[in-house]
């Protein structure tokens, strides 16, 4: 061994100790950031009603779950079936379930998927509209420590084909009415319909501590095939905190979940219903009219939707929305899933009080903002500021963050980021601890975030940049616009060029140069549409995201 090596084996020898400090600083500076967000957790489960007396017996009971199940939807039923069995679990069109009928039928459920094969790391695909067995599905997956994996409904046959063979599905729980998607699986996927899901059953006990089964997200796929993001498994309450800090849920209060229960939205939604012990309202299809009966029917305290859901209901004729909600008001509207335009956030408050709560996050980052009514009011269409827990930061192309007012990739560190994808050799964008969501945005004076649109999503129109975000939000702004989508498409002169995509307001008289004009007399002319097309409808996703893909084809 030559003198070098030996002189650099005894630097590194005393590099030791300062290596090990710094590991030992780091796991403390962990464990303290845990201990601070659990507390704060404590605070907010407190004021929200969670955490209060309980009979030793249904402690010890609930404990037992938690120790069986760790941190997740499955022993939050089970924990509900020992703290309050009697209380409704689930109410969707069926009927209502009680936390106690649940555990049972889950059980059964679970006994039933492992005689034909499920176990321990295996993979169950769920493809279910909102209704109980959505729910039980996934809850039955925990109790064997198997996967549970989130579909996106409007998969077609050949992408859930290719979903099941790059995630190695074993079996597919899914409502009959997809059969033509169901029809391209494998020959080795199992399916189980939702109406044999309710006879399901098989022999023996189950196991009495399964391995922590992980959930998978797929991504929305509005640009491609969706890759399944694998979510963490909870390791603590605190992630909690930055939720309830900002949107003030109350435990044994019913919340309907009308945002699809398979996307990130509808899946957080049910985790903090869990967590809360509330009665979780569903419906497996979503009408504007529905979505109001149900929920001042069921009297619900919360409402879990999208964007779009808002946008339909305003649509109404006015003799339906001069009674819609009289008779009782959700005290929390909270949507999230896609942008909020500022103009539908102040209109639906305008016409139901200020309830509305807007969420800015992604099925990798989970949450980055919560802007709360007043938020709203004070800046409409900002995507709100960093709750408790959170770091939110704006970085310029040198990485470093940029002044206020400027835009930049947005980035973001919570206490729930995702495991990353399902698919080799793809990732995020990330600096050190920091996620990029992939959108550009800016802060305001006042620390509320305000987003431009995807950063993919920019062009370069002779040679200037230009983003679609801001032409799109002019143009949806007019009262003769029903919505719009500006996306860009290919110019043999200049590159790129924006193509507005509209649809009409009933009754509006408006063409092409009308649309231009609106945007010549407010933006850059490399911002002026040059395609100016009129549609029915935008394709839409579960979530209410508009499918670029199908606009540009």
């Amino acid at each position: 061994m030559s003198r070098g090596r030996l002189r650099g084996g005894a630097a590194l020898a005393r590099l030791a100790p300062v290596v090990d400090l710094a590991r030992a600083l780091e796991m403390a500076r962990s464990g303290a950031e845990q201990a601070v967000g659990s507390a704060r957790a404590l605070v907010a489960l407190t004021r929200s009603g969670v955490v209060r007396p309980i009979r030793p017996d249904r402690l010890a009971r609930m404990a037992c779950a938690l120790v069986r199940y760790g941190l997740s939807i499955t022993a939050g039923y089970a924990a509900g079936a020992a703290r309050h069995p009697d209380r409704t679990a689930i109410v969707d069109d069926a009927g209502s379930l009680t936390f106690a009928e649940v555990s049972a039928w889950t059980d059964a459920i679970a006994r039933g998927l492992r005689a034909s094969g499920v176990g321990p790391r295996t993979r169950v695909g769920v493809l279910c509209r909102n209704h109980r067995g959505a729910i039980a599905a996934q809850v039955a997956a925990g109790k064997l420590g198997a996967d549970a994996v989130l579909l996106n409904l409007g998969l077609s046959a050949g992408q859930l084909r290719d979903v099941a063979d790059e995630l190695r599905l074993h079996t597919v729980v899914a409502d009959e009415e997809f059969g033509p998607a169901l029809a391209g699986l494998p020959e080795h996927v199992r399916v189980v319909t939702d109406t044999a899901l309710e006879d399901l059953d098989g022999p023996g006990p189950l196991p009495r501590r399964p391995p922590a089964g992980h959930t998978i997200v797929l991504t929305s796929g509005t640009t491609g095939t969706p890759k399944g993001a694998r979510r963490p498994p909870l390791y603590s309450i605190s992630p909690a905190a930055a939720i309830l800090s900002a949107i003030p849920l109350r435990a044994g209060e019913p919340a309907y979940i009308a945002a699809p229960l398979l996307h990130t939205w509808g899946y957080a939604a049910l985790q903090l219903a869990v967590l809360h012990g509330t009665p979780v309202v569903l419906s497996r299809r979503y009408t504007p009219e529905s979505f109001l009966r149900t929920a001042e029917e069921h009297r619900v305290d919360a409402v879990f939707a999208v964007p779009v859901m808002l946008q339909r209901v305003l649509e109404l004729p006015d003799g339906d929305l001069a009674t819609a909600w009289s008779g009782h008001r959700p005290r929390i509207v909270a949507v999230s899933g896609s942008a909020l335009p500022g103009g539908l956030a102040t209109a639906f408050m305008d016409r139901f009080g200020d309830v509305v709560y807007n969420l800015y996050g992604s099925t990798e980052v989970s949450w980055v903002s919560i802007a709360t009514p007043a938020d709203l009011r004070a800046a409409p269409g900002t995507a709100g500021r960093a709750p408790v827990g959170t770091r939110l930061v704006i970085l310029g192309d040198d990485d470093q963050p940029v002044p206020v007012g400027t835009d930049g990739r947005v980035f973001v560190h919570n206490d729930m980021p995702f495991a990353g994808y399902t698919r080799e050799g793809v990732d995020v964008e990330r600096r050190g601890r920091m996620i990029g969501t992939g959108d550009v945005g800016h802060l305001d004076e006042h620390g509320l975030l305000h987003l431009t649109g995807r950063a993919d999503d920019m062009i370069i129109s002779g040679g200037e940049n230009v983003h679609p975000g801001p032409v799109e939000e002019l143009i949806a702004a007019r009262p003769e616009v029903r919505e719009a989508a500006v996306t860009g498409v290919p110019d043999e002169q200049y590159g790129q060029r924006l193509a507005a995509f509209v649809v009409l307001a009933p009754g509006a008289d408006v063409d092409a140069d009308d649309v231009r004009g609106w945007v010549r007399a407010e933006l850059s002319r490399f911002a002026v549409p040059r395609d100016v097309t009129f549609v029915d409808e935008l394709p839409r996703n579960s979530t209410g995201k508009v499918v670029h893909r199908e606009l540009r084809g």
